[in-house]
């Protein structure tokens, strides 16, 4: 089913001054994570009018408008207006003349003004609702910043990926969720990983109990969002089991339709799990910097025996 953003949220995330209060918005919400500039529409041309997105109104539009005769104006507002907007928003603290906000209210359109450039706003506003509306499923898991990188600890439950967690967190890496992860497809190429509102900042420990991760190590130790660059999933370990030992070969796993890179780690006493996900974590970054120290190796070993042969 489709979900979308409450108008009402918008305005308290943007921080909005309500410009038509008479114009009840409980029940609006948006749907669509992009904004329309109805420069055209206030020209005349309506067709092809994307009127069930936030309209902008900047400085171009507020300075043509202002070109126009009142009956013009007045004709315009009328058709522009009768359209299903969600709400029009009036950026750098311009202010819609009276015909304007009595039209607005007789169909029903809230009207909002920012102090902020249009072209700030316009970015700020769209990366947000594209975060909010992206396709979103929770999964059980640890989701870690470690080295700036968004590593997704998974594994059967009582594996010990919230120990893992605790032990990275203590090494001063951040907890962004444990136990829950929900996952937003931001675009092709990234997923952003959240915490429930209920569990934001908890980390379940067997055997001792709920810890409240901010409350104990501090505001450093916890984040909101973060990317998931890196997945590492937790196993027993099989002595029947053949385990990558070079990774010369990535393997991926999908959420979403979006492919991320995977590694899957035996656990066995003895092993430091918080040292083996830094190491994943620095090892990833390298690569993506162009440098495979697998590649390397295999490099080494063929120029060796190359050397052999002659």
């Amino acid at each position: 089913m489709e979900h979308g953003i409450r108008l009402s949220e918008i305005v308290e995330k943007m921080d909005l001054k309500n410009l038509t209060p008479e114009v009840d918005m409980i029940e609006k919400e948006v749907f669509i994570p992009d904004v329309n500039r109805p420069a055209l529409q206030l020209a005349g041309f309506f067709d092809h009018f994307d009127s069930n997105r936030v309209q902008i109104i900047g400085n171009v539009e507020y300075t043509y408008v202002q070109t126009l005769t009142e009956e013009r104006r007045e004709e315009i507002y009328e058709k522009l207006l009768q359209h299903p907007i969600p709400c029009i928003v009036f950026c750098r603290d311009m202010e819609p003349d009276k015909v304007f906000l009595e039209k607005a209210i007789k169909y029903g359109v809230p009207v909002f003004k920012t102090p902020k450039q249009t072209s700030g706003f316009t970015a700020e506003i769209i990366r947000w609702m594209n975060v909010r509306l992206a396709p979103c499923i929770s999964i059980h898991g640890v989701l870690v910043d470690v080295y700036g990188i968004g590593v997704l600890i998974m594994g059967e439950s009582g594996i010990g990926k919230s120990e893992a967690a605790l032990e990275l967190i203590k090494r001063g890496h951040r907890l962004v969720t444990d136990d829950v992860v929900e996952i937003r497809k931001v675009s092709e190429e990234t997923l952003v990983g959240s915490a429930p509102d209920i569990t934001k900042h908890f980390i379940e420990l067997r055997g001792i109990g709920i810890v409240d991760v901010k409350s104990m190590f501090g505001v450093q130790s916890v984040r909101e969002t973060q990317n998931i660059d890196l997945v590492i999933t937790l196993e027993e370990w099989s002595r029947d089991k053949e385990y990558d030992r070079l990774g010369l070969e990535e393997e991926y796993t999908e959420f979403l339709g979006n492919k991320v890179v995977c590694h899957r780690i035996p656990i066995r006493p003895g092993r430091n799990l918080a040292i083996i996900t830094e190491s994943a974590a620095v090892n990833y970054r390298q690569k993506q910097m162009g440098y495979n120290a697998a590649q390397e190796l295999y490099k080494r070993v063929q120029e060796n025996l190359a050397k052999k042969r002659k």
